[in-house]
């Protein structure tokens, strides 16, 4: 076949440079595929750069549960909750709100749960792959921390770890009180005054990461090319050709749109009919007296803490708003004014690094991962929350696709056509 060796394309195009894109460029490498990696602003722009760089598997659950859906009733127009929608018309915001809350089902939840098993059960051994193959920025393994007011807070964390071993997924945890709370995490503050500590979990610089798996990408031989707005695509006989909004273009044998929270400006036109919106995450980098020893979650008020450099990430919120929209600095506020009386030795006032990313929701819970109506194209997104967790095992799938032109089982879930 044209343009083809054996089964697969010689070349590949991906569109987006967050940590979706790259993996799925570099394991499309390790199957000899020559990769063109193009982004309009630059590697690690989006969603990839300022999250929480948690590797959580444990933690990697649905968005869409029935508490999500009570929840968000109560909060959703209050702009010191954790999840926000300021209130605007946008219609499509709210169509999209109406589909997401009619998946809020414990029987929704089960079939998002169980399309995301396979990617958690495989998500640390992508990533143990890229280190393998030269990814430089090494994983850090640690514990996951939640930390509660009081022992019965803790209880509906540990029914949905349960929830998730009823689907396959094991989970190692344990519950502590008192000074065993205090011992492993010396940030608590007294109102705090039960966890729950999840095992078999890592973190990571997630901004140096990425760039370290863009230049292990570009030094096997793989193209970057940034400030490469793509806007549309021309299928030809064996390619496709991407074009930019100043009329640049870059055709390869196979398209992968990864664009995250942007990635409605394609999925339309290709038969992709369930939405993805930006739920846009807030985080900021503070000192502290002493140091951390692993991350720390505080589900009461959506909050999750990491060692970062020589202090602590602490990010938090899921705002709808539009992905290009800009920071709201009262979202930063109430995430301080939130965390600040259960943590203590963290210096508040000296923040840095604000930042504001936006997260690629679907309705139904679960990521558009492979082939799309459109003959030689591809998506990859849609993790919500979790796109560094499964980043990488996602980009290992679809690579497998791509190159067989054959649906790993692993993938069937998560069909954009669905």
């Amino acid at each position: 076949m044209d343009g083809r060796t054996g089964r697969g394309p010689r070349t590949a195009v991906v569109v987006g440079a967050g940590v979706v894109g790259l993996s799925t460029a570099w394991f499309l490498q390790e199957r000899g595929v020559e990769v063109t990696v193009v982004d309009r602003t630059g590697v690690a722009a989006g969603a990839s750069w300022g999250n929480a760089g948690w590797l959580s598997p444990g933690l990697a659950v649905p968005l869409n549960e029935p508490a999500v859906l009570r929840y968000g009733l109560r909060t959703v127009l209050d702009p010191r909750a954790p999840l926000h929608v300021p209130p605007r018309v946008d219609p499509a915001l709210w169509r999209f709100l109406l589909r997401f809350a009619a998946h809020c089902t414990w029987r929704s939840w089960a079939r998002a749960a169980l399309a995301n098993l396979p990617l958690n059960l495989d998500c640390l051994g992508a990533f143990d792959a890229l280190a393998d193959g030269g990814v430089l920025v090494p994983t850090i393994e640690a514990p996951i921390t939640a930390g509660f007011e009081a022992t019965s807070d803790a209880t509906a964390l540990v029914r949905e770890l349960h929830r998730l071993e009823r689907v396959g997924q094991a989970v190692s945890f344990e519950c502590l009180t008192g000074s065993a709370l205090r011992d492993a995490m010396p940030q608590a503050s007294d109102r705090l005054g039960a966890a729950v500590r999840l095992a078999g979990q890592r973190y990571v610089d997630p901004g140096a990461f990425v760039h370290a798996l863009a230049e292990s990408v570009r030094a096997r031989g793989g193209v970057l090319r940034t400030g490469f707005d793509a806007v549309a695509l021309r299928r030809h006989r064996n390619a496709t050709t991407v074009v930019s909004a100043s009329w640049d273009t870059v055709s390869g044998n196979a398209v992968v749109l990864a664009t995250g929270a942007w990635l409605g400006r394609f999925t339309r036109r290709f038969g992709v009919r369930v939405p993805v919106r930006a739920g846009r995450g807030y985080s900021f980098t503070v000192p502290t007296e002493r140091p951390v020893p692993g991350p720390l979650y505080l589900p009461g008020v959506r909050v999750a803490c990491t060692p970062y450099r020589d202090g602590v990430r602490v990010a938090g919120t899921m705002e709808f708003r539009g992905p290009d929209d800009p920071p709201d600095a009262d979202r930063v506020t109430a995430i301080v004014e939130s965390a600040r009386p259960l943590l203590t030795g963290v210096c508040w006032e000296k923040r840095t690094d604000e930042w504001v990313g936006p997260r690629p929701v679907t309705t139904d819970g679960r990521p558009l991962v492979g082939a799309v109506a459109e003959p030689g194209v591809y998506v990859a997104g849609g993790h919500g929350m979790w796109g560094l967790t499964q980043g990488p095992v996602t980009g290992r799938l679809l690579a497998e696709e791509i190159a067989t032109g054959v649906r790993p089982g692993e993938l069937r879930a998560c069909d954009p056509l669905r």
